[in-house]
């Protein structure tokens, strides 16, 4: 980016008195718009690639396509701004007018695109090359800008302008996942942006050039300033609508609850089931997690088999849901539960929300429960607790974020919390849609140095879906057993479980590889044999 902007930086001729008076405080606001329009363009980048994780998964993809095409088009932008430094003013103030329109509708473009008419990714290539063209734009013509206000050494103006811009960067990748998502949301939060964006781009620069430009040029500059921010305005307005319409869209069922935190996009839809009764489902980013409906079948498969040796002490990672929750607390002998979630406002809806209040049967009230949101590979690092079982319930491990979640050091971590007798339940995905996914979850268990037991359930919302349980320090695999004192269930019983261990011939255990931190083979597994479904 620094050496293709460089070369646009050329500035008029070194003759030309300063372009305004009052060079010191001019200076400043040209510094400060350097420093807000970088901003802005970092925000649109991660904007784009946090969009492209929500709707479309494999976040590693959808940030090295945002960056190396924006990257790319900000050089092209540096080169096409050359003929436009003999009117600069002007110039910048329409490149930020149009930066302001299509990076802060870029989110809410991109949504409908992705709803209505499949085509994001065509969508979000050509969105990513304007927004990188108007950003590459950008430095050449403030260059030219600041040499007006004063002459300076070129090393010297590049210097400063540079190390504006860097800061505006980093102030701007702060803002957007600790002020931006949190307070506004995706979409709104673009829109807020690009409204700075355009006061910073067109109204400070034609406040600190007014006396150099013409009246009509201002004119006209300001009535496009002013239109661009009525369409944001609007658009801000009707964000909220836009939005429930948009994602309807992706949805059969009707929406009853919505909401993009800064981890995951959190929807909850309600229907009448074939049964008659209600059918609640729970999606993240788009992927089903469970359905009112057969949701025991999953629930108890992952939770009483781990629970038939000693569970005293239970610790659940993951199933913010609190529907493994409900399960744990059924037995009076558990003392205490341990559930950690990452995001606090998965937890906070399953307790407050009373569709998934009454499913969980408000289990988040119960004295023996300790939430901890915080990301559970980090939270083992200093855990120093003992469990007598402990239940994992991750979603699929579809981005590099998850896919830490299931590797080898994962697991290797996970065991200073157990004593010898513990034993681990992983939700491992579907050994028919994902075999290679499932094997390779068991043969990273192994890998950190326990013992397994696979096995398999059906869950009609699901399909065929598969289980490893654990144990380290023996040498036989755990039996796959109940416990004397199992509640009663709904669809498990020994027999049941007893054939669930029978995998068919064209599903059983292939030669796969264990996942590291720096190898993901459950990444590579997952995205490859999903994406037919």
């Amino acid at each position: 980016m620094s050496t293709t902007a460089l070369r646009g930086c050329d500035t008029a001729a070194p003759t030309r008195p300063p372009a305004v008076r009052h060079t010191r405080g001019a200076r400043f606001l040209l510094l400060l718009a350097v420093f807000l329009c970088a901003a802005c363009g970092l925000v649109y980048e991660l904007a784009l690639t946090a969009l492209g994780s929500y709707l479309i998964g494999n976040s590693v993809l959808q940030t090295s396509v945002v960056i190396s095409v924006m990257v790319f088009a900000m050089g092209l932008g540096s080169l096409a701004a050359k003929p436009l430094r003999r009117r600069a003013v002007g110039a910048f103030a329409v490149v930020e007018g149009v930066l302001a329109l299509v990076g802060g509708l870029s989110v809410l473009v991109l949504y409908a695109a992705f709803a209505w008419l499949q085509l994001y990714t065509p969508a979000m290539i050509v969105i990513t090359l304007i927004v990188g063209l108007l950003i590459g734009a950008e430095i050449p013509l403030l260059m030219t800008l600041l040499q007006r206000i004063r002459r300076q050494e070129a090393g010297s103006a590049v210097a400063d302008m540079f190390a504006v811009d860097y800061i505006g960067a980093l102030v701007g990748g702060l803002c957007f996942p600790l002020l931006l998502l949190p307070t506004f949301g995706q979409l709104r939060g673009a829109l807020v942006v690009g409204a700075v964006n355009a006061v910073a781009g067109v109204l400070v620069v034609l406040f600190i050039f007014r006396r150099q430009t013409r009246r009509f040029v201002q004119v006209g500059l300001l009535s496009g300033a002013t239109a661009v921010l009525a369409v944001l305005g609007t658009a801000y307005v009707l964000a909220d609508d836009l939005e429930v319409t948009a994602r309807q869209q992706m949805y059969q069922d009707p929406i009853v609850h919505a909401e993009t935190t800064p981890y995951q996009d959190i929807v909850v839809t309600r229907s009448t089931a074939f049964t008659g009764g209600d059918d609640t489902r729970l999606f993240l980013n788009g992927d089903l997690q469970f359905s009112s409906v057969d949701e025991y079948r999953y629930h108890e498969s992952l939770v009483h088999p781990a629970l038939s040796g000693r569970h005293g002490e239970v610790l659940i990672l993951g199933g913010g849901d609190g529907l493994a929750l409900r399960e744990v607390l059924r037995y009076d002998d558990v003392r205490q539960v341990t559930l950690v979630e990452l995001d606090p406002a998965m937890t906070d809806l399953a307790r407050d929300f009373e569709p998934l209040r009454r499913l969980n049967d408000g289990a988040f009230a119960d004295p023996r429960v300790q939430v901890v949101n915080a990301d559970a590979f980090n939270w083992l690092r200093t855990a120093r607790q003992r469990y007598d079982a402990v239940i994992i319930d991750f979603p699929d491990p579809d981005t590099a974020a998850l896919a830490k979640l299931y590797s080898v050091e994962f697991y290797t971590l996970l065991g200073q919390v157990l004593t010898p007798q513990s034993q681990v339940m992983v939700q491992s995905g579907s050994p028919f849609f994902a075999p290679k996914t499932f094997w390779s979850i068991a043969a990273s268990v192994e890998a950190a140095g326990y013992t397994t037991t696979e096995f398999q359930v059906d869950v009609p919302s699901f399909g065929n879906w598969g289980f490893v349980l654990a144990t380290r320090g023996g040498t036989a695999p755990p039996p796959l057993r109940l416990s004397p004192d199992v509640p009663r269930l709904r669809y498990l019983d020994d027999s049941v479980l007893g054939a669930a261990t029978v995998f068919p011939v064209d599903r059983r255990r292939e030669d796969v590889r264990p996942s590291t931190l720096m190898e993901p083979t459950v990444l590579e597994y997952v995205l490859d044999e999903w994406k037919n479904y």
